[in-house]
């Protein structure tokens, strides 16, 4: 039984992007969190097929290849990493004070919901199933009808808190203080939690390494959960529904069948699931129905009824208005009444992820319309001390509570000076990135450490490890919260980060549109960018020189040939995946240190997935073998060996391991030391020499390899191509088996529609600028 995560490669089952794809042989391999460092056995990278890849060496021919006249012999190659500093393990993790932060942010979060008096506004009448269900779920919450009856619904009453579903296995937050990176990783369920899920998986004929992830994903009692619905083993990440119907059948016997309604509503969760491991927010009703169909549910409305009662998902009826079309006039109210009807779609959503949206459209209307006057004048300040290029920006930030800045890697230096600008005027202001290595390259711009200027990453932020103190309220003391890598924001960071901010502080998110989006379930830069609803300023400063030139016209879908005198950019032609892996050794062991001065610490391989013969799995192996051989005694790890730490779900940080004890595998990553527990090597470190491109997003290497197999055809996207290429500051070498497909998807492939209802909320929360 395979335990990876599903994938953000494909829509996910019954998605809106493809709805026949429900049956688990046609599900995704990977999961949002694959591209994130945690465990894949897909050759797709997590989220990265929402953004198709382009070619970018077909029509690029400048340059010598720095790969193809080096000798197959080469040096040994210099992969001695610096193994760092040795650490003591920290009283508390930064995962584990991010979870905590987590759960604050979402018990405050609750607490609003609760009071609000009135359910949510249906906007319109449904038909048939839609009507139906959305009928007997009213009634079973206010009481007056048993879950079966399916009629007409009467008035509405308000909508009990639910309560949140089983979390996939992360770590559990232990009091203490945070530091900058983990420094220990998680802690595991309790041995005898753990011991009675093992003997209940045995009995069922399922593997016994489910044990900790059954503990952890069911908590205490999971043994007796299991016995009393066996489909709850879809809870762990990884589990398809054939293998959680086989093991029901060992438990149950004869009592087992596709028509028990426990397992349509773990169905009907699991499908939700995966369309958030896709991107997705919210599905349509239909498309869920149709789903739990291909799954073999012989009652699809009442498995979906049942979950709605249960708490365990949310349905929503929103207006299918188009993007910016005009309010409805008070003036034109009755008028409206009389006449038809305005159409509506029925869409379904774990409560967390509808909780996430609801709470960033409220708060983004708080602060677009609680601008306090009292800090006028330090503002006004702030305004006179820039000048040309970020002046726009910063009047734009003075005046306005939310407001969008895009750009590419040069654009940064504008959100950098309204900083230092908002600093010099004494405002509290501080500006978090994606990654430590974007915290540092923001920094760099200011000239010192982050710390010193205000700089920080999000995680760091929300876990109070980095960044300003916290008010009585909960609040974070600032004036201005400047955000970069804003597309990699999800709905739940987000929501989170927006529900931190106290009235009256302004909030800049910044970031380049053609980046892949957020490995989590959202796409919030987009939708408030196609919201309209706040000011977006477009920065007219273009990244430099050909790699610069390379990496605009592929995000305005154009494959175009670039003098590269310097050897910026190199294709090397490959024909096979054999060759593919031998190129890619050889330009990262000897070419591009010998030819461009790049050592190979300094160089990353970027690659659409992690299996296959040319994935990061097997990129990985050979370049370990030629850069730092050894017995990889501790799961396959050695000292010196590069990796990528995934602490939590849609987080991944490169490393080095520096070696491994009893404590768990000892990692510098960040600057900062981690010990990994041995119980959670294989579930959150990977070999790093090669990662897919959503590991990569939001850091810059000196030199990136980006290897294009003939079989990563179908992954490409313009998004991935985009931010593939946009990896490299010096060098970029293109290994390029994909023929035309490199520019066909340049050209022709942008990224996959997600399903979310952030666009809806704000047309009804936030007003639209004239």
């Amino acid at each position: 039984m395979s335990t990876e995560p599903e994938t953000t490669e494909e829509a996910g089952p019954g998605t809106p992007d493809d709805p026949g794809t429900a049956g688990p042989e046609a599900a995704p391999e990977e999961s949002r969190a694959q591209d994130t460092g945690q465990p894949e056995e897909s050759g797709q990278d997590t989220g990265e097929t929402q953004e198709s890849g382009q070619d970018t060496g077909e029509t690029q021919e400048s340059g010598q290849d720095t790969g193809e006249t080096a000798g197959s012999g080469g040096a040994e190659g210099d992969a001695d990493l610096t193994e760092g500093k040795e650490g003591g393990p920290a009283e508390r993790s930064e995962a584990a004070a991010e979870l905590a932060a987590q759960r604050i942010e979402r018990e405050r979060i609750e607490r609003r919901k609760a009071e609000r008096d009135a359910p949510i506004a249906s906007g319109a009448k449904l038909s048939g199933t839609a009507a139906d269900l959305l009928a007997a779920v009213r009634a079973v919450e206010s009481g007056r009808k048993p879950v079966a009856a399916m009629s007409a619904a009467p008035a509405p009453a308000p909508r009990d808190p639910a309560a949140e579903p089983v979390r996939r296995p992360q770590p559990a937050p232990a009091p203490a203080h945070a530091v900058p990176v983990a420094s220990v990783v998680s802690d595991a369920p309790a041995p005898q939690v753990v011991e009675a899920a093992r003997r209940v998986l045995t009995e069922g004929g399922a593997p016994d390494s489910l044990a900790v992830q059954v503990a952890a994903a069911l908590g205490e009692g999971a043994d007796t959960a299991l016995r009393e619905d066996p489909w709850q083993l879809l809870r762990v990440a990884g589990v398809r529904p054939e293998q959680a119907d086989g093991f029901a059948r060992a438990l149950l016997g004869a009592a087992c069948g596709p028509d028990d309604e426990r397992r349509g509503r773990a169905l009907t969760v699991w499908l939700l699931e995966q369309a958030a491991t896709a991107g997705h927010t919210a599905l349509d009703l239909s498309t869920l129905i149709t789903a739990l169909g291909r799954q073999g549910v012989p009652g699809p409305d009442e498995a979906v009824q049942e979950a709605l009662a249960e708490g365990e998902a949310l349905m929503f009826q929103d207006p299918l208005d188009e993007p910016g079309a005009p309010a409805v006039r008070e003036e034109d109210a009755e008028e409206e009444e009389e006449e038809a009807e305005r159409p509506v779609r029925a869409l379904v959503a774990l409560e967390r992820y509808a909780m996430a949206e609801e709470s960033l459209a409220d708060g983004l209307a708080r602060l677009v319309n609680s601008l306090p006057k009292e800090a006028e004048q330090a503002w006004e300040g702030a305004v006179a001390g820039v000048s040309r290029g970020p002046a726009e920006l910063v009047r734009a930030v003075a005046g306005h509570g939310l407001v969008l800045h895009t750009g590419g890697e040069a654009a940064r230096a504008e959100p950098a000076a309204l900083l230092d600008a908002a600093r010099a005027a004494g405002l509290r202001a501080f500006a978090a990135c994606h990654t430590a290595d974007g915290r540092d390259r923001l920094a760099a711009l200011s000239g010192g450490e982050p710390a010193e200027h205000g700089v920080g990453t999000v995680d760091g932020l929300l876990s109070g490890a980095e960044g300003p103190g916290r008010d009585a309220d909960g609040a974070l003391e600032l004036d201005l919260l400047i955000v970069l890598d804003a597309p990699q924001l999800d709905v739940e960071h987000a929501a989170m980060l927006v529900e931190s901010l106290p009235d009256g502080a302004r909030l800049l998110l910044s970031g380049d549109p053609g980046v892949l989006w957020s490995a989590g379930p959202g796409r919030v830069f987009a939708d408030l960018l196609a919201a309209r609803n706040c000011p977006q300023i477009a920065s007219r400063v273009p990244d430099p020189g050909p790699l610069g030139e390379l990496v605009s016209g592929v995000g305005v879908g154009e494959l175009n040939q670039v003098d590269a005198p310097g050897k910026e950019i190199v294709i090397v032609p490959v024909r096979d995946a054999g060759e593919a892996v031998h190129r890619t050794v050889q330009l990262v062991a000897d070419s591009v240190p010998r030819a461009i001065g790049v050592p190979a610490e300094q160089t990353v391989v970027i690659t659409p997935g992690h299996g296959g013969a040319v994935g990061t799995r097997a990129l990985n192996s050979a370049l370990k073998e030629r850069l730092n051989p050894g017995p990889g005694r501790f799961g396959g790890f050695d000292p010196g060996d590069r990796i990528v730490h995934s602490p939590a779900p849609g987080r991944a940080v490169p490393g080095v391991v520096v070696k491994a004890d009893t404590e768990g595998l000892h990692l510098t990553c960040a600057g900062a030391p981690v010990v990994v527990p041995r119980e959670r090597v294989e579930a959150c470190v990977r070999h790093g020499w090669a990662l897919t491109a959503h590991q990569a997003v939001g850091a810059r290497w000196p030199a990136a390899v980006v290897v294009l197999p003939g079989d990563a055809a179908q992954a490409l996207s313009r998004p991935w191509v985009y931010t593939a290429f946009g990896r490299a500051e010096r060098h970029l070498s293109v290994v390029h088996g994909v023929e035309q497909a490199l520019p066909k998807a340049v050209a022709e492939i942008t990224a996959k529609p997600r399903t979310t209802r952030l666009q809806t909320l704000l047309r009804s929360q936030v007003p639209t600028p004239d």
